[in-house]
């Protein structure tokens, strides 16, 4: 392969997730979509003509650059393993895997090889997000104090293998560290069971990350409102992203002095201005694949790497035996994620 042919592509799984990569790889400029793994076929047609294969032998048999793993998550460290195998890169979606010690095989199998492999956390190319990170690392907030994220809404009937935490929240546990470039030291958090299904459908948690920033996550399938809302509030006021509307609205703090004696060594804050960013609102999606790109040609890094996935994976699981055991979980002995 030379850069000027282009990457050769698979894909493996046609599902909720797969079709929208399809879509993506099939126009995405310096990419070929070679062929689609699916067992079930492509009855719905949404494999954009490419050659539909039963397995990834097959796939792999055709020489492939790198595959998107699109397919249930029980299956991403079987799937990731077999194209680690063959030196192929991959851009897997999250979580990484099912359990800490398949994403921890995974790092392992795709780092020893020395292979380009991702985590499709697709928030991280949400146009607020990116924005927002940019201006909490040019010190536009100060010193910053709490991350509050709230992702609700009703039951998505394309989930069948996992609760709300691995499904939904991992969103919230990778953003939050990836906007602030902080890891989480601790989680508390209860979950709860309505819907009649084995999983959770309901979690809230409460964090710190390696600064002493706190965080809360409320995460839930119960609720006819759809909000994905992240707010970071700090020294200068307060950031909140819509990631439904790509919308990030900045609300200052005002200096406001005070003349009552008993209350002057109180440190408030008074309401200012508030500021809607005009911001370029690319396809999230696009954007994951362009980045993803650009790493397995070495021109870029910015991407979720699989130790960065894996650390993601250890909060979820660390969320889930808090809830079980009413415990709060220390993370501060596990290594930070590079």
């Amino acid at each position: 392969m030379t850069i000027a042919q282009g990457l050769r592509a698979g894909l493996i799984g046609l599902g909720s997730m797969g079709r929208h990569h399809a879509r993506v790889l099939a126009g995405l400029e310096g990419v070929e979509l070679v062929a689609v793994v699916d067992p079930m076929g492509d009855k719905n047609g949404w494999g954009q003509g490419a050659p539909v294969l039963s397995t990834v032998e097959e796939l792999i048999a055709l020489g492939i650059d790198y595959a998107v793993v699109a397919c249930p998550t029980a299956l991403h460290e079987e799937v990731g393993l077999q194209l680690a195998e063959a030196g192929i890169g991959a851009l897997v979606e999250k979580p990484v895997a099912d359990t800490v010690d398949g994403a921890r095989r995974l790092v392992e199998a795709f780092e020893s090889r020395g292979l380009v492999a991702g985590v499709g956390h697709i928030e991280r190319c949400n146009p607020a997000l990116r924005s927002l990170r940019q201006r909490l690392e040019a010190g536009e907030l100060g010193d910053v104090y709490q991350v509050v994220t709230r992702r609700q809404g009703p039951f998505p009937h394309r989930i069948a293998d996992v609760g709300v935490v691995k499904d939904l929240a991992t969103h919230d546990i990778d953003l939050t560290g990836w906007v602030t470039g902080q890891t989480y030291t601790s989680i508390s958090a209860r979950t709860v069971s309505k819907s009649g299904r084995p999983h959770e459908d309901m979690v809230s948690a409460v964090g710190q990350l390696s600064d002493g920033t706190m965080v809360n996550h409320l995460v839930n399938w119960l609720s006819p409102l759809k909000e994905r809302f992240t707010s970071v509030t700090g020294e200068k006021g307060c950031f909140v992203a819509d990631t439904l509307t790509a919308d990030l609205t900045f609300y200052a703090n005002a200096s406001q002095a005070t003349e009552w004696e008993a209350v002057q060594a109180f440190r408030g804050v008074a309401e200012g201005d508030m500021i809607r960013y005009a911001i370029a609102k690319r396809e999230p999606l696009l954007v994951e694949h362009e980045l993803f790109r650009d790493a397995v040609l070495g021109k870029s890094h910015d991407i979720c790497t699989l130790r960065q996935g894996l650390r993601t994976v250890e909060v979820a699981a660390a969320v889930l035996e808090s809830a079980a055991t009413g415990i709060t979980v220390d993370l501060s002995a596990y290594p930070a994620a590079q």
